[in-house]
């Protein structure tokens, strides 16, 4: 959700903390706002809106020089989005500044007790209770503002990361984490606090994974973490391996657009390393035994929006290739249903930013219950891949968008990997089907690539239907979650209504959408290796023409069987049936974009929504 930066250190601090939050705005875009002290005076700059209005107002109203700042980009749970609920929120004396990402859950009595007590609280939201109750217990903790957060955090209940400084304190930056992302950067004589990496990566690849229930005190030289009673905590270093440079926009005119195109370069590397000389297959993450594997009855894959759809495709390829029933469940609805889970069932949980509540709560809720939990990840540090028992990284880099691409590309290879090496494991030898898909998954970067290479025919194509009130998508097996990812990818961008069906449900429902020039997407499996699917995707098309709908089908290369079914064909190269949501995914990105790009909206910061979702 909201994006967070705390800098104390040698550097002018303000300039850092903008950078961080130009880096983070990804995650909330809301309001933005600092908080600075100099000369044991706090001085704070909030604005609603992105960014750029907080940059312009700190140009006519200019903050003094400063080696120690907070700021904060917000995604509002509590209150609407304006510069009265805009973060950093300060106590009555003006000394206190607190910024926070998550929901304090009993802010409500916490609020109650404060106005009982005769303050005045100037916001709607529960950040503010934190900054006015770090005021009441200062004094009480020997005017040390790290013990005050201490007893604090021990009163709230919820998920929240907090970050606070006081005038008092001018050399101090203090944060604490419960069930949402904060880690410390490293740096010479300089250090930092961030919900990402990617606020300090331009400064430091050296950092510190917070733990759950931690608090920590950051000064130029040291940093100090505890737990929530103060005793010293158990931490894990780590380095960030990429750069900067991957979080810039690298010539492409939307976040995007680039990571559209890098998704090539994500694919091959999520499979670098993943192959031996004598072809098995290689997870060096994995630490899961061959015996615990071998153990498993059942996998359930739990995630939330495009994760989920990547889960899908997991169900379909663990189940073909490993024979292991599987279950996909969206995380947000899995433990309010009481699943049935034991020792012998293996949650796989999909979550990009690896902080996705939903699914956090999701997995501690399969731990309690006895089930093992593999996490796949593409973010080092991040709590899902922490909590659970064993991890696949997607090594996909910083995904900036907030509509996911490659992430959801290299889950998708994240769980045709893992499907495989559980049947190489519990199978007495691999199938052909299974040594030609990893044949073939060698060469899928390229097939993506050559996907790239045609997108200017799907951006003349999303000119003919910018105008559309709606967009509905059909396919069948895996062409289901593809065709499911499209529609998102629609709704997200181009604000208008979009569906994805299985395209045999048409006729028992949605086929009463069907009208004269609505435009159908269709994914169409191979001919060549699913010639009974083929003929029942064509009998759907069929259904909708005669309907009057406008088909675009998303057709393998050679199948010249379906043309005179299209009104618009989409090429994509031919490749194992389970594979095809690689390629066929790609010019849904790339029409979704474009036609958003001709709505005139804000492609990488679409309204409403935020990248990493780290409230229920």
């Amino acid at each position: 959700m909201c994006g967070i930066v705390g800098y104390v250190g040698n550097k002018q601090a303000l300039s850092v903390v903008v950078e961080g939050l130009r880096r983070l705005e990804y995650r909330g875009y809301d309001s933005a706002g600092v908080a600075v002290v100099n000369n044991k005076k706090l001085d704070v700059r909030k604005k609603a809106g992105k960014l750029t209005n907080l940059e312009t107002l700190l140009g006519n109203d200019p903050l003094p020089d400063s080696t120690i700042a907070i700021g904060h980009t917000r995604w509002a749970t509590h209150g609407i989005p304006n510069d009265a609920n805009a973060h950093p929120h300060t106590d009555v004396s003006n000394e206190i500044a607190v910024i926070h990402n998550g929901i304090i859950e009993n802010f409500s009595e916490l609020r109650a007790e404060l106005q009982k007590a005769g303050v005045k609280l100037s916001s709607d939201t529960d950040t503010e209770v934190v900054a006015h109750l770090l005021n009441f217990e200062y004094p009480k903790s020997n005017n040390d503002l790290a013990e005050s957060m201490r007893r604090v955090v021990r009163k709230l209940r919820g998920a929240f990361t907090l970050v606070a400084v006081h005038a008092q304190q001018p050399d101090v930056v203090v944060g604490a984490r419960r069930n949402s992302p904060l880690v410390v950067g490293r740096g010479n004589g300089e250090n930092f606090l961030a919900s990402d990496v990617a606020a300090f990566i331009s400064h430091t690849k050296n950092a510190i994974e917070l733990g759950q229930d931690q608090v920590v005190e950051l000064r130029h030289d040291k940093v100090t973490i505890t737990d929530f009673e103060g005793k010293p905590a158990v931490t894990k270093e780590f380095v960030v391996d990429w750069d900067a440079k991957a979080a810039e926009k690298g010539g492409f005119d939307l976040f995007m657009l680039k990571e559209i195109f890098e998704q090539p370069k994500a694919v091959a590397e999520t499979l670098v390393g993943r192959l031996s000389e004598n072809g098995k297959l290689v997870l060096e993450e994995m630490t899961l035994s061959i015996g615990e594997i071998a153990n498993i009855e059942k996998i359930v894959f739990v995630a939330c929006g495009t994760a989920f759809h990547s889960g899908m495709i997991g169900k379909y390829a663990m189940e073909r290739w490993s024979r292991i029933p599987c279950e996909v469940e969206l995380a947000s609805e899995f433990r309010y249903r009481d699943p049935i889970l034991n020792q012998r069932t293996l949650v796989v949980a999909i979550s990009q930013s690896g902080e996705t509540m939903d699914t956090l709560m999701a997995i501690r809720h399969a731990k309690s219950q006895g089930a093992r939990v593999l996490a796949i990840c593409n973010t080092q540090g991040a709590t899902i891949p922490r909590e659970s028992d064993a991890v696949l990284y997607t090594r996909g880099g910083p995904e900036i968008a907030v509509a996911s691409t490659k992430a959801f590309l290299t889950q998708v290879v994240a769980v045709e990997l893992l499907s495989l090496y559980f049947a190489e494991l519990r199978l007495d030898k691999p199938t052909t089907e299974i040594k030609q898909v990893m044949n073939e998954l060698a060469n899928i970067s390229h097939q993506i690539d050559v996907v790239l290479d045609t997108t200017d025919a799907v951006k003349e194509l999303a000119k003919k239907y910018m105008n559309a009130q709606s967009v509905l998508f059909i396919g069948r097996h895996v062409g289901f979650p593809v065709a499911l990812e499209g529609a998102l990818k629609l709704k997200e961008l181009a604000y208008m209504h979009a569906e994805g069906f299985a395209a045999g449900e048409l006729k028992h429902g949605p086929i009463a959408l069907i009208e004269d020039g609505i435009p159908v997407v269709v994914i169409v499996p191979s001919v060549r290796l699913e010639k009974e699917l083929h003929e029942k995707v064509v009998s759907n098309i069929q259904e909708v023409r005669a309907r009057g709908a406008r088909t675009i089908l998303i057709v393998e290369e050679g199948d010249d069987s379906i043309i005179e079914f299209a009104d618009h064909i989409i090429r994509i190269p031919q490749t194992s049936s389970l594979l095809q949501p690689l390629v066929a995914t790609v010019p849904l990105q790339v029409f979704s974009c474009a036609l958003a790009t001709l709505k005139g909206h804000d492609v990488d910061q679409p309204r409403n929504l935020a990248k990493s979702v780290t409230v229920e």
